[in-house]
């Protein structure tokens, strides 16, 4: 059985205000380190180039037909409100003033919410068909950092068909979680008083956490882990998890700047595996046993 993460309990206490705080940190070392090492920008250009394409194509298709759509949703809110204020007496027509500053409070949260669905369709997008040039990305930065690769089955038709068949099976295990969770948390919005405010905060949270599957998955899918291990891992390296996925999920949201963001989160993942991960789940076991690899050029 897999060595547990944080089994101390003072310890676990003690390092997570630290890991809290380093956990938004990963994104600026992934980006330090892709600067200074000239030999892993192909791995980055090439599947940036595919994220411009699959970007175009995302904000053409849903980003300005929804931006016009939220135009006349809060236009026609705004109407049926000032209808609603012209009937009531004089002294409330200070409501007028709240039904404009409501229109763009809901303006803000409708066109925030939508930039970070657009943000996740590019990383669930750009993951999949970059994954050839993320996944050498990963391995190139893995030998880096610790020196070695955990050994490799032999390549075959039936390993290739095994990967395929993982490879689905870990997008169909990610859409049970969103289906499992997002429609309770969509329902949510119909509660009174929290109730949106609660489907806010758990949106985020999902999020957070299908985007940090994504981007902790080569290093643990080049060690075939499964599904639930994957996840348990997750919440063994909370706090740092969490806000390693809540910064990610930021930088994939913020248009133009998340066509870059997705190979610059995988490096951050994989900083991320071989700091907090690899020591004391995986080295134990490895290092002894890896073959001896060379950094390629």
């Amino acid at each position: 059985m897999s060595k547990q993460l944080n089994s101390n309990p003072a310890r676990a206490a003690l390092s997570a205000p630290l890991g809290l705080l380093a956990g938004f940190t990963y994104p600026l070392r992934a980006f330090t380190l892709i600067w200074q090492t000239p030999k892993l920008w192909t791995y980055v250009l090439i599947p940036v180039v595919l994220n411009f394409l699959i970007g175009i194509g995302l904000y053409l298709s849903l980003l300005f037909p929804s931006l016009a759509g939220i135009d006349v949703l809060v236009a026609d809110l705004s109407v049926r409100f000032n209808s609603l204020i012209a009937s009531l007496p004089d002294w409330l027509s200070f409501l007028g003033g709240l039904t404009l500053a409501f229109g763009w409070l809901l303006r803000v949260l409708l066109v925030s919410g939508l930039l970070l669905v657009i943000g996740f369709l590019l990383v669930q997008f750009g993951v999949i068909l970059g994954s050839p040039w993320y996944g050498k990305l990963s391995e190139q930065l893995e030998l880096l950092r610790n020196g070695q690769l955990p050994a490799e089955a032999p390549m075959n038709l039936a390993s290739i068909l095994g990967d395929i068949q993982r490879a689905i099976a870990f997008e169909f295990q990610k859409l049970r979680i969103l289906l499992s969770f997002g429609i309770p948390l969509l329902l949510l919005n119909f509660v009174p008083g929290f109730g949106s405010i609660l489907s806010s905060l758990g949106g985020v949270a999902l999020g957070a956490t299908i985007v940090c599957l994504d981007f902790l998955d080569a290093p643990l899918e080049r060690r075939r882990r499964p599904f639930q291990e994957k996840l348990e891992i997750i919440r063994a390296t909370l706090p740092a998890s969490g806000t390693f996925g809540l910064v990610c999920l930021g930088l994939v949201s913020i248009p133009l700047l998340n066509l870059l963001a997705i190979p610059l989160c995988v490096t951050a993942g994989t900083l991320f595996f071989c700091d907090r991960i690899w020591p004391a789940r995986f080295a134990p076991q490895e290092t002894n046993s890896a073959p001896e690899t060379k950094i390629t050029t």
